[in-house]
């Protein structure tokens, strides 16, 4: 009765809870809606709102409600009335013509035309039935037959027994609501009751756990073959003749493990197999080669045999950049280089002979500047705050340049090229001056880019 109330109090909640939502029907729920979301629902917006889904409502009972039947149409299993027929009438055809086959053979042997009675026409016709059931045999369906303390159950027949009496009933295990679903017209509980039992104490444990186990695993394979041998065109079916299926799966499992075999088999020869015991030559075993020798009298190899270096997992003797030799195969001044270049630059190209002449040379010139920088420290010269030129080759001896005027000089071509760049900043009252003196032609050259200078994209 808890049970029963339960689910009437959960069902009137489901209906209670049934709102209008975006598409504007009131048969579902916002959850179970097909169509796609909108941003303003139809219940704000008032247009296109979708039609109601056309609901059959029934005043059921308790047993109503609970039947599994509810709502099936009868005429829906015509089909499989009329499919059945018409493999009952292909295959009453079928065996008419296959003895109309045999009696004219039988004709053609005997010379003999009238050979056909109306006795051998009702044994034709019975033969064509024998694939029906009697319908004497059909009243007897449902009898039972008594049959004390057995194993299988307290009465025998084609009434199925899940049970003896002594054993509680599936569905009297656990009580509670949410547990295992039992369907009552199939006797079937997927599920299992208890799962946090012990499993050596219960007897049950769901049906699913006898449809993974044991001959059912052997029952599917052998029902997905039948299925599969039908869909490929051969004539086979599981319950109208299950000894030739079951026959066909063997002859199928034999076959197939041939193949296997043969398919391994052709493996092996094509490709060897290291897991069999094979017997080692005897120079192997015994260390013995045909290898000659040579040693001295203290037990060094003099001839012969090259000792292997240790390979590493690196890749060696890998030369790029038109190098002859691997980085690091120089060392100097506490830095790695290549010894054929004598280079510190790790992937730079390899100049050879004239890049280690000019390494050298400015070795060189950098040891003259470090020790003429190191004299010039030690006797400083006067200086009288005047500066020679800095532009043209040929200095003479008595160019002087007034660094105040050269000061100046920079200034104002600092404010030139400003105006090059912006031409907003010029004005219309330019005054042209062809004169130029030594101080704004040393400014100048101070300022000029020189192409040829390795730091120019620093200075400015």
């Amino acid at each position: 009765m808890t049970r029963l109330l339960m689910v009437l109090w959960a069902h009137n909640i489901r209906i209670s809870t049934n709102v209008q939502h975006c598409c504007g029907a009131m048969t579902h729920s916002a959850k179970s809606c097909m169509e796609r979301p909108r941003k303003k629902g139809a219940k704000w917006t008032n247009f296109h709102i979708a039609p109601d889904e056309k609901i059959e409502m029934f005043e059921l009972d308790y047993d109503g409600k609970r039947d599994r039947w509810n709502g099936f149409d009868a005429a829906t299993y015509a089909r499989v009335i009329e499919r059945y027929e018409a493999r009952d009438e292909a295959r009453r055809k079928y065996l008419k013509e296959q003895q109309l086959k045999k009696l004219e053979e039988k004709n053609n042997k005997q010379n003999v035309e009238e050979e056909v009675s109306d006795d051998d026409e009702d044994n034709d016709a019975l033969k064509v039935d024998e694939a029906k059931v009697d319908e004497s045999k059909q009243m007897d369906f449902a009898k039972v037959e008594k049959r004390v303390r057995t194993t299988g159950g307290g009465s025998t027949g084609t009434v199925r027994n899940l049970r003896i009496r002594e054993d509680t009933a599936k569905y009297l295990l656990n009580l509670d609501v949410n547990s295992a679903y039992y369907d009552p017209k199939t006797r079937s509980m997927r599920e299992d009751p208890l799962p946090d039992a012990d499993p050596n104490e219960k007897f049950y444990g769901g049906d699913n756990q006898y449809r993974v186990s044991g001959q059912a695993l052997e029952f599917k394979k052998l029902n997905i073959h039948a299925w599969e041998a039908f869909e490929k065109g051969q004539d086979i079916h599981m319950q109208a003749a299950p000894s030739q299926a079951e026959l066909l799966y063997k002859n199928f499992k034999v076959i197939k493990d041939k193949l296997k075999s043969r398919m391994k088999d052709a493996i092996m020869e094509k490709y060897g197999n290291s897991a069999t015991e094979e017997v080692l030559p005897k120079e192997l075993l015994l260390g013995q080669s045909e290898k000659q020798v040579e040693y001295d009298r203290a037990g060094r190899v003099v001839k012969g045999m090259e000792t292997s270096l240790p390979k590493s997992k690196y890749e060696e003797d890998v030369y790029i950049n038109n190098h002859t030799s691997v980085w690091g195969s120089w060392w100097k001044d506490h830095q790695w280089g290549y010894k054929c270049c004598k280079q510190t630059i790790r992937n730079s190209y390899c100049t050879g002979a004239a890049g280690i002449e000019a390494a050298e040379e400015a070795a060189d010139l950098m040891k003259a500047n470090v020790a003429r920088k190191a004299a010039s420290e030690e006797m400083p010269t006067p200086t009288e705050g005047k500066r020679l030129a800095t532009w043209g080759t040929d200095i003479p001896d008595d160019l002087v340049l007034d660094q105040k005027k050269l000061d100046d000089a920079l200034k104002k071509e600092d404010k030139r090229r400003k105006e090059e760049k912006d031409e907003r900043k010029r004005k219309y009252n330019v005054k042209w001056d062809d004169e130029v003196t030594l101080e704004e032609m040393e400014a100048y050259r101070m300022k000029k880019i020189h192409n040829d200078d390795p730091m120019k994209d620093f200075l400015h």
